[in-house]
């Protein structure tokens, strides 16, 4: 069996179950992640799909980020994602796998996956100054390796202004530009969110073009419905495993301040974009 054309799994379990439940092998390293990556083929009853696999034994320990594994916080990224309904992250479990137990995450396929050539700028991207096109945000001015003068900029894109509310509530600290990922679903997804969730602010990401702006009436409403789940539902019970009691109560917190005070955040603190910027 072969993946099908949209990442889907070919056979007959859905995508899902045989992400969760099939077996793993191993088909390659990715290189470029700083803790042990792995681009594995989940297979179950004839079926297979793709998904990234990264196993707590690869992972190198934080100074700042002692408690718990990095795995777990990837998946409490995905519950709370899962909880407001936006999907940002894809669909992601820990489980056990070829070298031990780790986060399983479904592999999104992009239209560069298949070799073609960009139209314009990516969602997030380095520009030459004065050549930014509309619905683009300028960030910063920076330097490149060559020493040349470049803008960094992302999409005005309703997708992104909907991650950038998300990485505030769940408190990113490394939201790069190649953790953002455009779909051939038309989808935008986030991905490498083990530093997430802390209980200090550590926001740091590349996604200010909103800042000091309102945030909408809809955002509002899901975000209400988060406070709701983490007061009355399982939410803050299925976090516990994975972060500490003291970081369920700072997401309560982050949730009521952004309600109380419904404004997109301003880059006034400690190194607010993570670097490199991709």
């Amino acid at each position: 069996m072969t993946p099908t054309p949209d990442g889907g799994a070919a056979g007959g379990a859905d995508e899902s179950t045989v992400m969760r439940c099939g077996e793993l092998t191993v088909i390659g390293r990715i290189r470029s992640a700083s803790n042990a990556t792995f681009l594995c083929e989940a297979h179950l009853d004839g079926a297979q799909t793709h998904c990234v696999y990264k196993p707590v034994a690869g992972e190198a320990p934080l100074w700042d980020f002692p408690d718990g594994t990095l795995a777990g916080r990837e998946y409490g990224a995905y519950l709370v994602s899962a909880a407001l309904g936006w999907d940002i992250v894809p669909d992601t479990v820990i489980r056990d796998g070829p070298a031990g137990p780790g986060m399983v995450q479904r592999w999104v396929d992009q239209p560069g996956d298949e070799g073609d050539e960009p139209v314009g700028p990516d969602l997030v991207d380095l520009l030459p100054p004065g050549r930014i096109p509309p619905g683009y945000l300028p960030i910063l001015q920076a330097y490149d390796y060559a020493g040349d003068e470049v803008t960094l900029v992302h999409a005005d894109d309703g997708r992104l202004r909907r991650m950038a509310v998300f990485d505030v509530l769940i408190n990113n600290a490394d939201r790069k530009g190649g953790h953002i990922l455009a779909g051939i679903d038309g989808r935008v997804y986030g991905v490498d969110h083990g530093v997430s969730l802390h209980s200090e602010d550590k926001l740091r990401t590349v996604l200010w073009g909103w800042a000091g702006k309102p945030v909408d009436d809809d955002t509002l409403e899901v975000v209400a419905r988060l406070g709701d789940t983490l007061r009355d539902g399982d939410l803050a019970d299925r976090l516990r495993p994975h972060i500490t009691a003291r970081e369920v109560a700072a997401l309560r917190a982050r949730v009521v301040e952004l309600l109380d005070n419904p404004v997109m955040p301003t880059p006034d603190r400690r190194r607010p974009i993570p670097w490199p910027a991709f």
